[in-house]
């Protein structure tokens, strides 16, 4: 499908419940256009309560894509997501709308509009033992290897996700150089676009209380319910299921934790998910900050503003 040259892309990042949601549906409405999300747990169908997708009402509003793509049980690499994003993408441009890719999955965004560096090839032999290690020791005691290996991708990289732990260990030392430098290498960057990249930052104390308020309607809205049913269809092992506050939900199905722990503990996990996430975006120069988005008024017209201009910038 043939592309508009240098047709406008609006990209909306930030951490979790920095208000994305909101500001993109603002967005869409304003600008004509339709949303895609760009996160990695939204791709799954019947993880609803747990993503904090946009509601089917805020669906019906304006066009949503990459939502409820993919079962649980179903694997998405950035690559996948990259070349389905920008399937969508062109969709939405040749149909003369405007694209506005909205989500917190900062590897994800970089998939899209920079592109992903050649990796080296899978070395399953390697694969497998690191697999082996995890089963014995934990996937904490990979997440300490992967810090002596690259201490930036450990950063990136929360200490229970066992298969990233592995991608990561894998790359860097079949490779010979930590993931991260081979990241800044050259690769299949989007064209034919010009980006705004747009940066939501509330305050640290509104962010933290958000994710608090959030943790805790998670659960009051039937997160633990929901999880049964999942674990009904997929089993325990699922790897979506260990996703922040699915995993928690998943220790009070099993018993191993109280419900105002796992609150708490999905809470904290969120927040440190959030710091993450500020640290990879803020490695973006070219990403245009909205601070203290939620509080001052002024920054839904300073958002509105700068997608004015990348329309018209004459």
């Amino acid at each position: 499908m043939a592309v508009l040259v240098d047709a406008p892309l609006i990209a909306l990042c930030g951490p979790t419940a920095s208000g994305k949601t909101a500001l993109a549906l603002t967005l869409a409405e304003q600008f004509s256009g339709e949303i895609v999300s760009c996160d990695s747990v939204a791709v799954y169908r019947g993880m609803e309560i747990g993503t904090a997708k946009p509601t089917l009402a805020e669906r019906a509003r304006v066009p949503h894509h990459l939502i409820d793509i993919f079962t649980p049980d179903q694997p998405c690499t950035a690559g996948q997501y990259s070349r389905l994003a920008r399937e969508a993408i062109a969709g939405i441009t040749q149909r003369g709308r405007v694209p506005i890719v909205v989500g917190g999955t900062g590897l994800y965004l970089r998939a899209l509009l920079d592109g992903l560096f050649h990796a080296p090839p899978r070395d399953e032999a390697l694969r497998k033992r690191l697999r082996d290690r995890a089963e014995e020791r934990g996937p904490a005691h990979l997440h300490r290897i992967l810090q002596r290996l690259d201490l930036a991708a450990a950063a990136l990289i929360h200490a229970n996700d066992a298969p990233k732990i592995i991608r990561a260990i894998e790359v860097t030392l079949s490779a010979h150089q930590p993931i991260t430098r081979q990241w800044d290498q050259p690769s299949d960057a989007l064209t034919g676009y010009r980006v705004l990249r747009l940066g939501l930052n509330p305050s640290r104390a509104e962010l933290y209380a958000r994710i608090n308020r959030r943790a805790a309607e998670m659960f009051e809205m039937g997160l633990v319910e929901e999880t049964a049913i999942l674990v009904e269809n997929y089993g325990f092992e699922c790897r979506a299921l260990t996703s922040l506050g699915y995993a928690q939900a998943v220790a009070v199905l099993r018993g191993e934790m109280p419900r105002d722990d796992a609150i708490a503990a999905a809470a904290q996990g969120h927040r440190n998910y959030a710091k993450r996430q500020l640290t990879w975006f803020r490695k973006d120069t070219g990403i245009h900050w909205l601070p203290n988005f939620g509080i001052d008024p002024g920054t839904r017209d300073e958002a509105c503003a700068a997608a004015a201009r990348l329309l018209d910038p004459k």
